[in-house]
């Protein structure tokens, strides 16, 4: 099993909106490392649900319910997109949002791509990272 971090911005999907939906399609990522994460994705690796803009924080937790898949743009075709999606589905919430700042402040965190690599939307992370905010 691998473990995983997806940012969504709360304002056009949030992690409510998975709880009330149960799964999700994950699309429009359109990054090709993160793109690259997408594929590398099975079914049952489990995944931190990350609120970016204001919140900055990480909010729940979900699984891989469908490996990837095309995730076709406008014009473009399932034969020829280079893009893809994943099916998410909801796990639990967690019983309060752990803040950006906390994970920067926490020792055991300080190698996470969350703090590395700010500006991706799919990352990979380690089970011990996933640990913490199980």
């Amino acid at each position: 099993m691998n473990y995983w971090l997806c940012k969504t911005e709360p304002e056009t999907y949030s992690f409510e909106q998975l709880i009330k939906d149960k799964k999700t399609n994950w699309d429009h990522v359109r990054n090709y490392q993160a793109r690259n994460n997408l594929k590398l994705m099975a079914v049952g690796d489990m995944v931190l649900i990350y609120h970016s803009g204001d919140q900055k924080a990480v909010v729940g937790i979900a699984k891989v319910a469908k490996a990837f898949y095309p995730d076709p743009e406008k014009g473009e075709t399932k034969e020829n997109t280079p893009w893809v999606q994943v099916d998410l589905a909801y796990v639990k919430k967690l019983p309060a949002p752990i803040p950006l700042a906390t994970i920067k402040a926490t020792a055991l965190l300080k190698d996470m791509p969350l703090i590395k690599q700010s500006r991706l939307s799919v990352m990979p992370v380690t089970k011990s990272h996933f640990e913490f905010f199980k």
